[in-house]
């Protein structure tokens, strides 16, 4: 879906590198289960599964600069907490409890090329 072109700048730029995350994801082999995952605690840019059947929990990160040490260091221990809490929201909903992990999407530009991608970027 196309961003609102009515929208602040910095949530039509996150609303793409969201987008070009989970096609990137997709071309390694996940299929996206959900985007933008809310709820009280929180929100989960992109729910995933992988050919394993891990269910995967991915933050999409987009920093063009690396002031205060650029995206990886923005997912500080606070947003974990906070991932992980609307991670543990989302689980409830399930009759199965599969593998999980969390994993890091990060962007230094919106120009197309890959992304960075952390894989079990931090645990719970």
């Amino acid at each position: 879906m196309p961003p609102d072109v009515h929208a602040p700048t910095h949530l039509v730029h996150g609303s793409l590198a969201e987008q070009h995350a989970a096609r990137y994801l997709q071309s390694q082999g996940l299929k996206v289960l959900q985007h933008n995952y809310r709820c009280r605690h929180g929100e989960i840019d992109l729910v995933l599964q992988d050919a394993t059947g891990t269910l995967v929990f991915a933050e999409v990160r987009l920093r063009r600069r690396n002031d205060f040490g650029g995206a990886a260091a923005s997912i500080n221990p606070a947003k974990q907490r906070k991932l992980i809490l609307a991670a543990h929201h989302y689980l409830a909903r399930l009759d199965h409890v599969p593998a999980c992990r969390f994993d890091a999407v990060l962007l230094s530009d919106l120009d197309g090329s890959p992304p960075q991608w952390i894989r079990n970027a931090f645990t719970a």
